[in-house]
C-alpha cells in the first residue's frame, strides 16, 4: 500500500473474526437538522452484506459533520454511481458523491463482502479556487489485517515548499502525535508515493482489535473535523488568480498519479470486471482526471516513459523505499533520496 486510496491485489480467505470488533454499536452520531433532512444511506437489502462490522459510520459522520459546515448537495455523478454488486455476487459496493461552495467532490466507496472484507475510500477534493489539501482516509480490514492511510494530502510539495507546509500542517503535529503509538507506521512506501503524503500522515497496519478500531475512528473524525477548520478559514482572496490554474493543475496531477498507479485496480477488476472497474476509478473515485485537464502521466512525470513511447506499469521508477517515518516529530522531513 504506498498511495491514500487502495485496495490489496485480492481479496483474502477465510475472514471469520469481525463479529469480535464492537465499533458499530456504542458510537452515537449527530447529525444535523440540515443533514438529517437532506440525505439517507444505501443499506445493503441483501442478507449476505449484513456484516456486524462496517465503515458505513464513517461515511455518516463524514457526510453529517461536513454538513454542519458548508451547504452540501447530491452530485450528479450519484445518478450513475450508487450501487454495484460484484460479478460473483458476494460482494456490494456502495457509493455517495457531494458538492458545495469550497468542495468540488466529496466521495465515498464502500465495500462490503460480509465478515471476509470490509473497505472504504473516502476522499474530500477542494475547488480549484483553493489551495485547500486533500482530505483522504482509506481503510481495509480482515479479521487478520488492518490496512489504513489517513491524511490531508498536500496539493502542493510540502518537502521542498515550506510555506505551504507551515500554512496547513504545522499546527497539525500534535494530532499526529497523538495517535502516534496507537497507530504507527506501517512500513514500506515508495519515494513516488511519498509525494503526496503530508507530515501528519497516518499509515499503518495493525491486526483488528476494538482499541484499535476505535482509535482510528476517533483519528478520522479528529482528521476531517480539522480539515473542516481548514475549509471554514480559506477564502477566495487567500487563493489570487493567478494561483488558479496552478491549483488546478496540482489537483489534475494527483489525480493522474492516483487513477493511473492506484493499487486498487486490481481489486476493482476482479469484483466488477475491466470495463465497469475503470469507469469506476476514472469517473468517480479520481472525478477529474479527464476533464480538469490534459497532461498525461508521462507529462507529470516523465520517467515513467518507456523507450517505446509506452507508460512504464511500475509502482516505483526511483526504486527507493521508506520502511520507518520520514518525518520527525516536529514535522521536519529526515528522510534521504
Amino acid at each position: 500500500m504506498e498511495s491514500c486510496s487502495f485496495f490489496p491485489l485480492s481479496s483474502p480467505a477465510n475472514l471469520s473474526n469481525l463479529h469480535h470488533f464492537p465499533l458499530k454499536n456504542g458510537i452515537q452520531i449527530t447529525p444535523s437538522p440540515i443533514s438529517r433532512r437532506l440525505f439517507s444511506f444505501p443499506r445493503a437489502e441483501a442478507s449476505y452484506y449484513s456484516s456486524p462490522f462496517s465503515y458505513e459510520n464513517f461515511v455518516q459522520f463524514a457526510v453529517n459533520e461536513t454538513g454542519i459546515h458548508t451547504h452540501l448537495k447530491p452530485s450528479p455523478l450519484q445518478e450513475k454511481f450508487r450501487r454495484f454488486t460484484s460479478t460473483d455476487g458476494k460482494s456490494e459496493l456502495r457509493m455517495q458523491s457531494f458538492d458545495s461552495p469550497k468542495i468540488r467532490l466529496l466521495r465515498s466507496l464502500s465495500i462490503d463482502r460480509g465478515d471476509e472484507m470490509q473497505v472504504l475510500d473516502l476522499a474530500i477534493f477542494p475547488r480549484s479556487q483553493f489551495d485547500l489539501p486533500i482530505f483522504c482516509g482509506n481503510f481495509f480490514t480482515t479479521p487478520a489485517m488492518n490496512i489504513v492511510v489517513l491524511d490531508l494530502n498536500p496539493l502542493h510539495d510540502v518537502i521542498s515548499r515550506r510555506d505551504y507546509k507551515e500554512k496547513y500542517y504545522r499546527h497539525l503535529i500534535p494530532l499526529w502525535l497523538k495517535y502516534a503509538d496507537l497507530l504507527p507506521w506501517g512500513g514500506k512506501i515508495t519515494t513516488e508515493s511519498l509525494n503526496f503524503f503530508s507530515p501528519i500522515v497516518i499509515w499503518s497496519k495493525f491486526t483488528p482489535s476494538s482499541e484499535k478500531q476505535h482509535a482510528l475512528y476517533s483519528a478520522f473524525k479528529d482528521y476531517l473535523k480539522a480539515w473542516l477548520l481548514l475549509m471554514d478559514r480559506v477564502t477566495e482572496e487567500t487563493c489570487n488568480n493567478s494561483s488558479l490554474e496552478f491549483n488546478l493543475e496540482a489537483q489534475h496531477r494527483y489525480l493522474t498519479w492516483r487513477a493511473e498507479k492506484e493499487p486498487g485496480h486490481h481489486l476493482l477488476k476482479k469484483l466488477l470486471g475491466e470495463t465497469l472497474s475503470k469507469e469506476v476509478i476514472r469517473g468517480f473515485l479520481f472525478n477529474g482526471v479527464d476533464s480538469l485537464g490534459s497532461k498525461t502521466l508521462v507529462d507529470y512525470f516523465p520517467e515513467y516513459r518507456c523507450d517505446d513511447g509506452t507508460t512504464n506499469q511500475k509502482r516505483s521508477i526511483v526504486g527507493k523505499s521508506f520502511e520507518t517515518r520520514p518525518w520527525d516529530a516536529s514535522g521536519e522531513f529526515i528522510g534521504k533520496f
